[in-house]
């Protein structure tokens, strides 16, 4: 009598199974954990375009300046992130009831995959006065 060599279908079946369940349990911590990563080039952003807005402050008083503030001429058109993937889109606007001359709010808004997935922290803000929005995502 022959004794055959290999596995059985049953033992590769197992394997299948098992590294089917090892897989999706993965899958959603590691796609987290991408997100979270990804959402550092909008943090990075928007503290450079909220530095260059301040520089452009000390130097004519004032954030709306387009003659003299060539970052608020980028930004009233919106500008997509430029140091990653391009996964977001910052724009400008006026914080609260001043106007863009006094204070601003930068806003990081989510435009490709993983991003627009990221649930909560779709959208980041950062204003004039430093405060960033939602506090869990930076």
């Amino acid at each position: 009598m022959k004794k055959s060599r290999g596995f059985t279908l049953i033992e590769v079946m197992a394997v299948v199974a098992i590294v089917g369940i090892i897989a999706a349990l993965a899958y959603p911590a590691y796609m987290g954990y991408v997100r979270k990563a990804n959402r550092s080039e909008a943090k990075v952003e928007l503290a450079d375009i909220a530095q260059r807005l301040q520089r452009c402050h000390t130097s004519v008083l004032r954030f709306d300046d387009k003659d003299n503030c060539p970052v608020y001429e980028d930004l009233s058109d919106t500008i997509e992130t430029r140091g990653g993937a391009g996964f977001y889109k910052i724009t400008i606007s006026a914080l609260g009831s001043e106007s863009t001359k006094t204070a601003y709010i930068l806003t990081a808004k989510a435009i490709r995959a993983p991003q627009t997935k990221d649930v909560g922290c779709e959208e980041l803000t950062l204003t004039s006065t430093g405060i960033s929005e939602p506090k869990e995502c930076w």
